[in-house]
């Protein structure tokens, strides 16, 4: 392991029956790293989680917390993290404060200490007017604002968050999506998976994406982008009906999406399809009322990596 290296997966293997959750992966996260897990559904992101949190024990390989071996290890490992699992959920017959102590005792945080960090945080979030309200009357967004706070009360050098934001309405996900950027900017390392690209090009440094247990690809987003051949396009809309087939044909587009209104147009030249869109537009008597030059997305390279498919 690095000297700045804080989560090191080696070799890490699970099997559930015949199926290879998760194939001989190795990575490591850098301190102070916000880092993305990317895959699509049952790419091995939830497994690869929990074996680093100590939940699960790998069929082989080694996973490390700051040199401690989670196995060997697991409480001076455990002590350093904060944790958010999928499934997670706060006792719904207990208040938010209470949900907050509980768990403050638990970690053996202070008791002056965990009241002021309870404060703090349910403030961060909205929640510090509803702190002693019962759970089971929050919303689902509520909820999961609160899952935060008591992932991080034991103010943890490492965050491990599994799609923290997943059903989440926008204005729930984005308090969120702010919260973990500050903490982050503090100094906190931060271990997010999501399906949300959007969400992992906003946060992440850098990100690995899994797929079929096996990692595709580890780098930063630009980097990834920037690697992604041919998936350039053009966003295009016009003021008629057009039929799909028609601009297929074009003979600079590889591929054809309808989006709502609007017409995504991939291709290897995007100069040489701008003007043939532009052309295709006057000689069928239409109006262009967007286009717009697209580099490649995170998305995009998502779904040229994985296929656009789960297991």
């Amino acid at each position: 392991m690095r000297l700045d290296s804080v989560i090191e997966a080696s070799e890490l293997t699970k099997s559930y029956g015949e199926i290879r959750a998760v194939d001989r992966i190795s990575f490591e996260v850098m301190k102070g790293e916000f880092f993305g897990f990317l895959g699509p559904n049952g790419a091995g992101k939830t497994t690869t989680i929990r074996m680093l949190t100590g939940v699960i024990k790998p069929d082989s390989g080694t996973a490390s917390i700051m040199d401690y071996d989670i196995q060997r290890e697991p409480l001076k490992s455990k002590q350093l993290m904060g944790i958010l699992p999928e499934l997670a959920n706060a006792y719904f017959d207990l208040t938010a404060w209470q949900n907050l102590m509980f768990l403050g005792e638990l970690y053996g945080v202070p008791k002056p200490r965990r009241h002021e960090r309870a404060i703090l945080l349910l403030k961060k979030v909205g929640l510090c007017e509803r702190k002693d309200q019962l759970v089971k009357g929050f919303s689902k967004g509520m909820r999961q604002r609160l899952l935060v706070c008591m992932a991080l009360l034991n103010e943890p050098q490492i965050l491990f968050l599994d799609e923290p934001t997943v059903g989440l309405d926008v204005q729930s996900a984005r308090v969120i999506r702010d919260m973990l950027g500050e903490l982050n900017e503090d100094g906190t390392t931060i271990f997010l998976t999501t399906h949300n690209m959007e969400e992992a090009n906003q946060l992440c440094s850098r990100v690995a994406i899994i797929n079929h247990g096996k990692i595709a690809a580890i780098d930063h987003p630009e980097n990834l982008r920037r690697m992604a051949s041919g998936l350039h396009s053009i966003e295009v809309a016009f003021d008629r009906p057009v039929n799909i087939e028609s601009l297929s044909r074009l003979s600079r587009v590889s591929r054809a999406r309808k989006m709502g209104d609007k017409f995504r147009l991939f291709t290897e030249a995007p100069h040489d399809l701008i003007c043939q869109v532009v052309d295709y537009a006057r000689d069928s008597g239409m109006n262009l009322v967007t286009l717009n030059l697209l580099a490649p997305t995170l998305e995009d390279v998502f779904v040229k990596l994985t296929g656009g498919r789960g297991e």
